[in-house]
C-alpha cells in the first residue's frame, strides 16, 4: 500500500492506494499531523511500503511531517520537487522552480490524460487555472481567490456578515437573486467562480479551437459544472501527476 500526501497551507488531503493497481483503499482531509496519523492508523490491515508527498508547505514544515511519518509507520517518504521537464510537459514559469507544486502536478497528471492540449482549472482555497499545449509546453495560468477566500473576506471585512457553514451550502442550492444575505453571498460567489471558468475555457478556445479537454478539480469544482458541462472532473488530478513525479516500485 501507498501513502499519498497532498499537504496545502491549512489542510491535508490524504489517500491510500494499492500499489498494484491503485485502488483506494481510504483517504480524506485532515487539519494536522497528528489527525492524519490517527486517521491513516485506523484503516484496516494497513501495509504502507512507501509515501509520496506534494506540498506547497515550508521545507521546515514538510521535513516535520516526514519524521512524523517516518515515527508512526516506518516509511521514508518521497517529496515531488521542481523540475524544468517531465514526462513531456516542460514547465513554463520564467523561474520553473516558483511555479506551485500543486499547480504543476496537476498539469502533468492532466497533459497525461488528455494526450494533448488541455486547460486545469483548480478550484480549492484559491481558483487556479493553467494551460498546456498539444506539444506539451505549459503556458502559464491565472490565480485568483477561490470560494474559501471570498467567504472569508467578506466575512471579516463587513460586520453584518454573519452565518454558518450548514447555511452556506443549503444557500447554493441555486443560483436565483439571494433574498437573504448568506443566499446573497454565496450564489454571487459561486457565479464569480463560474465566470472565472467560463473566461478560461473562452481563452482555451481562443488558442485552440475545440482541439482541447477542461479538466476540473479542487473541492469546489462541482459548483461550476454548469458553466463548464463539457470538462471532466477528476477530484484526484494532483495524484495523477505525483504518481508520475514519485513512482514507487
Amino acid at each position: 500500500m501507498i501513502l499519498e500526501l497532498d499537504c496545502g497551507n491549512s489542510f491535508i488531503k490524504w489517500r491510500v492506494i494499492h500499489a498494484a493497481d491503485a485502488t483506494i483503499v481510504g483517504g480524506g482531509i485532515v487539519d494536522s499531523d497528528q489527525a492524519l496519523l490517527a486517521a491513516v492508523a485506523a484503516l484496516p490491515s494497513l501495509r504502507l511500503k512507501g509515501c509520496r508527498i506534494v506540498s506547497v508547505r515550508s521545507e521546515e514544515e514538510t521535513d516535520a511531517l516526514r519524521a512524523v511519518l517516518y515515527t508512526g509507520f516506518a516509511i521514508q517518504a518521497q517529496v515531488a520537487l521542481p523540475v524544468r521537464e517531465m514526462a513531456g510537459v516542460r514547465n513554463g514559469y520564467e523561474d520553473f522552480e516558483r511555479l506551485g507544486m500543486d499547480r504543476w502536478l496537476a498539469a502533468l497528471g492532466a497533459f497525461h490524460l488528455a494526450k494533448g492540449a488541455c486547460l486545469v482549472i483548480d478550484l480549492g482555497t484559491a481558483a487556479k487555472a493553467d494551460f498546456v499545449a498539444a506539444d506539451g509546453e505549459h503556458l502559464g495560468g491565472y490565480i485568483c481567490p477561490g470560494m474559501p477566500l471570498m467567504r472569508s473576506q467578506l466575512r471579516t471585512h463587513t460586520r453584518r456578515i454573519r452565518y454558518d457553514d450548514a447555511s452556506a451550502e443549503r444557500a447554493v442550492s441555486t443560483l436565483a437573486p439571494g433574498r437573504s444575505t448568506v443566499e446573497a453571498v454565496e450564489r454571487g460567489c459561486v457565479l464569480m467562480l463560474q465566470g472565472f471558468a467560463r473566461t478560461q475555457i473562452e481563452q482555451a478556445r481562443a488558442l485552440w479551437g475545440d482541439a482541447f479537454t477542461v479538466f476540473l478539480t479542487g473541492g469546489d469544482a462541482p459548483l461550476v459544472r454548469e458553466a463548464a458541462p463539457q470538462a471532466r472532473i477528476v477530484p484526484d488530478l494532483v495524484f495523477v501527476g505525483l504518481a508520475m513525479a514519485c513512482p514507487l516500485d
